[in-house]
């Protein structure tokens, strides 16, 4: 395992954590180390006379320590990380002590319940009555909602957008309220983040139009639902917020074996959630999936997922024609890859990204790795440029870290794209992957 300091320490919840996981990776404060092909362990002395028991399971770098913390992982488990990392041969390859091998094999018997629930859920009884019955009260709350945010629309675009600087967030809060009254949380969502919009940039006219024209494209296409396909139908009700359980996902989504890398990571808060995108491919299959997390506040995510490492898993799709996936059953650990997977060019991204929109209007983001890439300045902008001097925008911040890794050379990049401007999420370089974006998050 060639994992690298900067790749561990992305995983910290905060600096903090960072810092002290560094000071305790000191052989000196191991007095247990070991590994397997499955887990990474240790003991670590702190001020008490019992040491603390870490543990990690290195398909997807989820941890357990017997310290009290509250973060996670904790600053022992980063620790071991960074150490192994660094000092590689302090760490021998042995047999599972029992207090490992039981935390395993408790993971891998709830992922077992958990599908087997989802399972059973998927096949009770179901009373259609009142199913349709609900679905008919629903349907009707939301084409009411939908048809007031139609005329909302009208009005907002005749009375023209120069005004709405001045109007503020209360506008489209109270808009958004509106939504969530008629079951279309969705669609709430997508109104809140408009608010800060407005006078934001120069360009915010044309973005603001592009996004409400998203919105009232959405609106249509519902009054003329059962002429998509089925795949088009879960892409909108999903997009206008109608819920998809993960039971159902589990039960019924599309599933796919492969090796699957981790491309990136981007962390972003919105209101007091905070959401990680987390982009995968597979090795064998060249299919793309996009692991979402939720948490509240300071919350931890449910799972930790290391950038430029890879596991062997299947993954469960969500309906539709958008990226979304999850983890089904335990990820097995991979070898840790030399090369990022599925390299395209400039033109082939920008191909694949008009393909998906013309098949999902409401495409949002892809991942991509680009081959051989290096950051020019352009005035105030940053841009990414290959070998053939195409070039993409870049979103801020500037590009410092990939300057001083790369030194000009250029090299493989894992990218996020949006349409408008590409994400830098990980380098590889000489084999090792250098993460870009997501630290102490």
């Amino acid at each position: 395992m060639q994992l690298t300091e900067q790749q561990v320490l992305a995983l910290a919840p905060d600096a903090g954590s960072a810092s002290n996981g560094k000071k305790l990776a000191q052989a000196k404060n191991w007095p247990l180390l070991g590994r397997s092909q499955r887990a990474l362990w240790g003991e670590c002395q702190g001020s008490g006379a019992k040491p603390y028991q870490v543990r990690l399971d290195m398909a997807d770098f989820a941890s357990k320590c017997s310290c009290p913390s509250f973060k996670f992982p904790c600053k022992h488990a980063l620790g071991l990380l960074v150490l192994t990392a660094n000092q590689p041969q302090l760490v021998a390859d042995g047999s599972e002590p029992a207090w490992v091998a039981e935390w395993l094999d408790k993971r891998s018997d709830t992922a077992a319940r958990k599908e087997a629930k989802a399972a059973a859920k998927a096949e009770a009884p179901i009373d259609e009555a009142a199913q349709q019955k609900r679905a008919e009260k629903r349907d009707g709350r939301a084409r009411d909602g939908m048809a007031a945010l139609q005329v909302w629309l009208e009005d907002l675009v005749r009375n023209g957008l120069a005004r709405l600087p001045a109007e503020g967030a209360a506008l489209w809060e109270q808009q958004a309220a509106r939504m969530v009254d008629a079951q279309l949380p969705g669609l709430a969502n997508r109104l809140q983040a408009l608010a800060d919009l407005p006078g934001s940039r120069p360009d915010w006219p044309e973005k603001l139009l592009a996004e409400l024209g998203r919105m009232a494209l959405a609106l249509r296409a519902y009054e003329g639902l059962a002429s998509l396909t089925p795949a088009l139908q879960q892409t909108l009700l999903q997009y206008l917020g109608y819920p998809v359980r993960e039971e159902e996902v589990l039960a019924h989504g599309d599933t796919q074996q492969d090796e699957w890398q981790i491309l990136g990571q981007v962390a972003e808060d919105a209101e007091r959630v905070r959401v990680q995108r987390t982009w995968v491919q597979g090795r064998h299959s060249g299919r793309r999936g996009l692991l979402l997390q939720f948490a509240v506040g300071n919350q931890a995510f449910a799972a930790t997922w290391m950038p430029g490492t890879a596991f062997e898993a299947e993954l469960a799709f969500w309906p539709g024609q958008g990226l979304r996936a999850m983890l089904k059953g335990v990820a097995q650990p991979a070898a840790l890859p030399t090369a990022l997977w599925q390299a395209e060019s400039i033109p082939q991204l920008l191909l694949r990204a008009a393909q998906a929109l013309a098949t999902n209007p409401w495409h949002e983001r892809l991942p991509a790795v680009l081959t051989a890439v290096t950051p020019v300045q352009q005035g105030e902008h940053w841009c990414l440029v290959d070998q053939q001097g195409q070039a993409l925008p870049l979103h801020p911040p500037a590009p410092w870290l990939w300057l001083a890794l790369a030194g000009g050379q250029a090299y493989d990049l894992a990218v996020e794209w949006d349409g408008e401007a590409a994400r830098a999420l990980g380098l590889q370089m000489d084999g090792r992957y250098h993460a870009l974006t997501g630290a102490l998050r």
